[in-house]
């Protein structure tokens, strides 16, 4: 396998970090755009630049080219609608979808002179299957996922643009949602496949999606949600 570049935002948990210690294993040039690169320690050769999703002034100091980015960085809130204050829609859409656009104009340049570039960019399963309590997250990763099919079509054929919908997956911003073992059990029997995601599964899928086996792969909005959004389990009568 032929060695590549890939930026990376918010990749020190979860499934940016699971996506991260995949292609450092597989040899690849990795950046990390972060916060806080203490969690990256351990990974000799990955190189750490600052990086703050709410940033409107955001400048990346990048090589000239750069052959994949994804953008992890994300939020789970989880509120009635009634409770929910316009300073929730506000972080929901700058650290998923504002996020999103800044990081990618910032690197587009040397995606662009790459000539073979992927982004990956992440929604929901609660985008677009309707879900009490998920209105300011859903009306967020809405916003990616339409952002990202129109940015497919513009930047096509140089550059394929995709999303990944994941459900529940076992990840630190989850951590809250999966803190008993009611949670747990009641989340497991929510998913047709009988358990919570796992983030080297999402790794997976989002390495296949940079790499060149994907090259007829673009506009599309992926699940990986454990059948949640398109099964329905019914018990038969005896």
């Amino acid at each position: 396998m032929t060695p590549r570049t890939y930026l990376l935002a918010g990749c020190t948990s979860g499934m940016g970090l699971a996506t991260l210690r995949l292609l450092h294993a597989e040899g690849h040039r990795i950046i990390a755009a972060v916060r806080n690169a203490e969690p990256l320690s351990a990974f000799a050769g990955v190189e750490r630049i600052p990086f703050e999703a709410e940033n409107e002034d955001l400048v990346l100091e990048l090589p000239e080219s750069i052959d994949g980015i994804v953008y992890f960085p994300g939020t789970i809130t989880l509120k009635p609608f009634r409770g929910l204050k316009e300073t929730d829609f506000r972080r929901d859409l700058e650290v998923n979808f504002l996020g999103a656009t800044r990081f990618i104009r910032a690197a587009l340049p040397a995606l662009q002179t790459s000539g073979r570039g992927a982004i990956v960019l992440f929604s929901s399963v609660a985008a677009q299957t309707g879900m009490p309590f998920h209105t300011s997250i859903a009306a967020a990763k809405g916003a990616v996922e339409g952002f990202a099919r129109a940015l497919a079509a513009e930047l096509a054929p140089g550059i394929r643009v995709n999303c990944i919908a994941p459900s529940l997956t076992e990840t630190r911003l989850a951590s809250h949602l999966l803190d008993s073992d009611s949670k747990r059990e009641a989340s497991r029997q929510r998913h047709p496949a009988k358990r919570i995601g796992d983030p080297a599964e999402t790794a997976q899928l989002v390495r296949l999606l940079l790499s060149e086996e994907a090259g007829f792969i673009t506009g599309q909005v992926l699940p990986i949600d454990g059948g949640l959004s398109s099964l329905r389990l019914f018990q038969e009568r005896v």
